[in-house]
């Protein structure tokens, strides 16, 4: 042995003559002399076959602090450069690298993490390369906690200075050197760890996704073996990389949170602010991170189970799954569950802060997670309802689909473990109190949450609720109807035939929402679905099944306060849905109807209130037999219908509003007559009553009424004019043949068509002479009128009336042809009237 420590001491001492002279010539002034004395450092040290020993002995001894001044301080990049290369292989050929750190460190210290009033290694190359040395003396240190801890102020400024360099390589190489010396001195480390968090944090939210990994890393490391209260400074931004674009950082933040849960010192503390992060991990779009997180949570729980089972060994034994689970949802093992409800009520509140966050990713992830969370929690979540609920009142009413969408899915499984007792009490108090939609909404979604069997005791609760005025009727809003109807589907959907039992209170519900005006007319088909599903369940006929269970009942809810009804009575509109939508149905309830009708359309009432009534009346008697008369009952109420209701509406009265009701009681006399279900003897009873009204509104101002009286006038000529005063009607109809309207002109010459029709006795004809007569001549001027559609009528109408008195209308034709401007129609009337057998005395 002391041969061979001699021989290798005469080896180490030619090795030192060699370097004697590049040595030398490496404190010179000049760069080229600098230059060669490296490069014969080189070729004498590290070109040659040397023992490990040899160059330990000579390089440490004779090199390294040489090499290392002139890396700290030479002016030529060239010189420095070289020098960390002849560096960095002296120590890897080197047996003992820990002893070069007393002299490396500062010179570390000073180039990477410089102090103020210090110059550093402005070349970033360098800088790498003196950060991969750095790691490089680090993993050839053996025990290099022991070593590395005495120089804890450098290895923190060394540190320091790589994360925050410019360079992304430095960071990436900071990070490794980072993540190994937490892991190689953990009984010292926490003793710099604290300066290294800001550093690391000013450096996470960098723009290479690698950098961003690397640092999330290298935190983990930071704060399981350093200083465990960083964690606060440190959670807030790892909470910002769960919403990174690159599924590698949301990888690396997912596995350094699930360490921590299963290996950080105190971290039962930590539970409420760490779980939630892997949690969210959960509901990654990557697949792979969504296994990942949902494997280390298994871990977490399962390690969790084995550290407390004495606490928990009750529920090991006796565990069971709830008999109404939601399908599809896997349900966590004990130990997750335990440990959701035990931090529940610390993360909870947080949580529901974040949903309300004015930033839309936050608020995602935050509905992500509740559900998350409650899925786990089960019926713990009971006590905590009415944070919940607030929050989800609140979140509800967001324009985001997906966040509204997570809420509800959160209020299904309210539905699912929270008892109807108290989570129904709790909205429906909400409700009375301040009804709005987004209430509403919740009370849908835990609605179908619920089970069945759960929900029926309640079932006569919600509905009696829902039908109430005050929360039916409470406004027209789109959103709040659309909610309403959302919770009459719910029990339906989820109670089915039990909802027989209220059935007349969820129909109230669907007839007041059909009768919201039609700024919301795209609910109906929904509604229309509703009662046919309502119906279905209790295997009624359809829609008409469903209003004959009910139309009495239907009927006395309306008409209760029909003698105080105004335009703006939701009863009015409720009423028209009623009897339009429930079709033959009406007819059965006509005693009813016909009793509200003639209640409310007294001339005495609201004025626009009558005008609704009209109008509905007018839509059912334009198919009687399948509405009003579909037990064949209708004309048992026409007396009611023609002097009480009818005639006194025709009477004129100032005003739009008038004229208006008398254009729809003319429209419901004219849908009566037209409807063909009258008999004779009927038509003429309404003929009898109500021919002077139509006489005066065949002067009406509205174009509507007067077409229309022109039209009743001719019906009821065409059926039993003979009964009427046919010298009263004549002259109105005469007039409204000077109507400035061209379809009132033309209907009141199919008027006088029918008026001719009614003169067939000898003794009439010669009491009409004069009148006849008289309307020869006026029908002859309108025979040149420029509308040839009106000359058309005209000439049928003196064809019809020419065969009283031919040789009259011959003399007034002759009169007046050579006025014409053509006497093209005087003509074909001649011919007309000489192809029926008359012949002119005087040709």
């Amino acid at each position: 042995m002391a041969e061979k420590a001699g021989a290798l001491g005469e080896h180490a001492l030619r090795v030192a003559e060699a370097l004697s002279r590049p040595l030398a010539a490496l404190q010179g002034d000049s760069r080229q002399g600098r230059l060669d004395a490296l490069a014969g450092l080189r070729e004498a040290l590290l070109e040659r076959a040397l023992p490990p020993a040899v160059v330990q002995e000579v390089f440490g001894k004779l090199a390294l602090r040489p090499l290392l001044r002139c890396l700290a301080s030479d002016p030529a990049e060239r010189c420095r450069e070289l020098a960390l290369e002849l560096t960095a292989q002296g120590l890897s050929r080197g047996n003992q690298p820990a002893q070069a750190l007393p002299f490396l460190m500062p010179v570390l210290a000073r180039r990477l993490g410089p102090a103020p009033g210090e110059e550093g290694e402005p070349c970033e190359e360098l800088r790498l390369g003196l950060l991969q040395l750095f790691g490089q003396t680090l993993q050839a240190c053996d025990g290099g906690g022991a070593a590395l801890a005495p120089y804890l102020p450098e290895l923190g400024r060394v540190l320091a200075g790589a994360l925050l360099d410019p360079y992304p390589k430095a960071k990436l190489e900071g990070c490794a050197a980072l993540a190994a010396c937490a892991k190689a001195m953990p009984e010292h480390f926490h003793l710099q760890s604290e300066s290294l968090i800001n550093p690391l944090m000013k450096t996470i939210s960098h723009q290479h996704y690698r950098v961003r990994v690397a640092v999330v890393q290298a935190t983990g490391a930071v704060i399981q073996f350093g200083n465990v209260k960083s964690l606060d400074d440190v959670l807030p931004h790892l909470a910002q990389r769960c919403f990174d674009d690159i599924p590698q950082v949301r990888e690396a933040v997912i596995s350094v949170i699930g360490e921590w849960l299963l290996h950080l010192r105190d971290r039962y503390s930590y539970f409420h602010k760490l779980i939630p992060l892997l949690l969210s991990g959960l509901t990654d779009e990557m697949h792979e991170n969504k296994e990942l997180a949902l494997t280390y949570w298994k871990k977490v729980g399962s390690q969790w189970e084995k550290e407390n089972e004495d606490d928990i060994k009750d529920k090991c034994d006796f565990c069971c799954e709830p008999s109404f689970y939601p399908q599809g949802l896997t349900r966590p093992e004990l130990g997750c569950r335990e440990l959701v409800t035990r931090n529940l009520s610390k993360i909870l509140p947080g949580l529901c802060h974040d949903m309300t966050d004015w930033v839309e990713g936050t608020k995602v992830k935050a509905s992500q997670l509740l559900v998350i969370l409650l899925q786990h929690a089960e019926d713990h979540t009971t006590q905590h309802m009415e944070l919940l609920l607030r929050t989800l009142y609140r979140v509800c009413s967001d324009e985001h689909r997906i966040i509204v969408r997570n809420c509800l899915e959160a209020a299904k499984l309210i539905g699912v473990f929270v008892s109807p007792a108290v989570s129904l009490k709790l909205i429906v108090s909400d409700l009375e109190r301040a009804p709005m939609p987004s209430y509403l909404m919740v009370l849908a979604a835990v609605i179908r949450g619920s089970p069945r069997k759960i929900l029926q005791p309640h079932l006569v609760y919600l509905s009696n609720m829902l039908s109430q005025p005050e929360i039916s009727q409470r406004s027209e809003e789109v959103f709040y109807v659309t909610q309403l109807l959302c919770c009459v589907e719910a029990l339906i959907e989820v109670c089915q035939d039990d909802c027989k039992e209220v059935s007349l209170q969820l129909t109230k519900v669907l007839v007041t929402i059909m009768a919201i005006p039609p700024n919301v007319g795209h609910l109906h088909e929904k509604i229309e679905d509703a009662m046919i599903s309502l119906a279905k369940v209790q295997h009624l006929e359809g829609i008409v099944g469903l209003y004959r269970q009910h139309m009495a009942q239907l009927m006395e809810w309306v008409s209760l306060t029909h003698d105080s009804w105004t335009c703006y009575s939701p009863e009015l509109l409720q009423l028209d849905v009623i009897a339009t939508h429930s079709g033959p149905v009406i007819g059965e309830a006509l005693k009813d109807f016909i009793c509200i009708l003639k209640t409310c359309l007294q001339t005495s009432r609201d004025a626009r209130m009558r005008l609704k009534l009209f109008s509905t009346l007018s839509q059912l008697l334009l198919k009687p037999n399948e509405t009003l008369n579909s037990e064949g009952r209708f004309c048992n109420y026409l007396e009611i219908l023609i002097k009480d209701i009818l005639a006194p509406n025709l009477q004129w009265q100032a005003g739009k509003i008038a004229a208006a009701i008398r254009t729809t009681a003319v429209s419901c006399l004219w849908a009566l007559i037209s409807s063909e279900f009258l008999s004779p003897e009927e038509m003429q009873r309404v003929g009898e009553e109500l021919l002077p009204k139509i006489l005066t509104t065949l002067e009406d101002d509205s174009k509507m009424t007067r077409l229309m009286s022109c039209r009743i006038m001719g019906t009821l000529l065409d059926c039993c004019g003979k009964q009427f005063d046919l010298v009263k009607i004549c002259p109105e109809l005469l007039n409204r043949l000077e109507d400035a309207s061209r379809e009132v002109r033309l209907a009141a010459a199919n008027a006088l068509t029918c008026w001719f029709k009614c003169i067939s006795e000898k003794e009439e004809k010669v009491l009409l002479k004069d009148n006849i007569e008289t309307t020869y001549r006026i029908l002859l001027s309108h025979l040149d009128d420029p509308d040839q559609n009106i000359q058309s009528a005209t000439l049928d109408v003196l064809k019809e009336g020419g065969v009283l008195y031919p040789d009259i209308l011959a003399k007034e034709i002759k009169a007046v042809v050579y006025k014409h401007r053509t006497p093209t129609y005087c003509d074909q009337l001649l011919l007309h009237m000489e192809s029926t057998g008359w012949r002119d005395s005087g040709s």
